[in-house]
């Protein structure tokens, strides 16, 4: 099949190991291993929102999306950064007061861990404080590219940050939702999205949302997302080591993924 690469994973499966986390994966093996009786397995629903608990726990996810959004006085909000499988939700300060909101927008599997058991162990408080500077300079970048860049600009970048942390080429997503993550129109979001499937660079249908051509969609997107991805491999250069925390013989299935851009997208995280 062209274009078809095959898999051989479970998604459930997968999403349940621990190491899918980067920084879960990044830990010396000696601290995974000491780290996974804690670590506790969870769901995260669309529209949940990661608050009054943020100070006794961290949450990693591995196949879900949190929104970090600066909420106003009036109930308005803009995203400021986005936490997938690359990071860590807990330590931005987005808790029970405003104007910070953890809001899941992509539900999913995560791992829950007590905040005292970061603390115990150095090398994860090592890897917390690298992750935090990445925070930090996708919040940096935000602003710079909601005063800056056009709306399509920022349309196609934020398609490309959900693609790369869900490691597929497929989002759910209204017009909607996208507005309301970008801080603008959702008519303006309708005729930008318009554009890029008129060139046949994405497919738009019922909330779902397809990326059929992603260089041609890099091309658009501005720089942002290329410098968040150089300062994010440069905190937290990709794990060197395989060994996961999942116990042999898990059962997986075969599944086709029609694009082989998921293979490139998976080492993007």
């Amino acid at each position: 099949m062209n274009n078809a690469i095959t898999v051989d994973i479970e998604c459930a499966a997968r999403a349940r190991d621990p190491q899918r986390n980067r920084l879960l994966a990044l830990l010396p093996i000696d601290d995974r291993m000491r780290l996974r009786p804690h670590l506790e397995p969870i769901t995260l629903c669309s529209g949940d929102v990661l608050c009054g608990q943020s100070a006794r726990y961290l949450y990693f996810p591995t196949a879900a999306i949190v929104s970090l959004l600066y909420v106003t006085q009036s109930g308005a909000s803009n995203e400021i950064a986005v936490i997938g499988a690359d990071g860590v939700v807990g330590l931005s300060g987005g808790g029970d007061t405003q104007p910070l909101q953890s809001r899941v927008q992509a539900g999913g599997h995560a791992f829950r861990l007590r905040a005292q058991l970061a603390d115990a162990s150095e090398p994860l408080r090592e890897l917390l404080g690298r992750y935090m500077r990445a925070v930090q300079a996708q919040i940096t970048q935000a602003a710079v590219c909601n005063r800056h860049h056009t709306i399509d600009q920022q349309l196609c970048r934020r398609l490309l940050l959900g693609t790369d942390l869900l490691r597929t080429n497929e989002i759910e997503m209204s017009h909607q939702v996208l507005a309301h993550l970008l801080g603008v129109r959702r008519e303006s979001i309708s005729v930008a999205a318009h554009r890029l499937q008129l060139a046949e660079i994405i497919r738009y249908r019922r909330g779902r949302i397809e990326i059929l051509d992603r260089a041609r969609l890099e091309e658009r997107a501005c720089e942002c997302h290329a410098v968040l991805q150089r300062e994010r491999h440069r905190l937290l250069p990709a794990p060197t080591h395989s060994t996961s925390f999942a116990r042999s013989g898990a059962v997986v299935t075969r599944r086709v993924v029609h694009t082989a851009s998921y293979a490139a997208s998976f080492n993007r995280i």
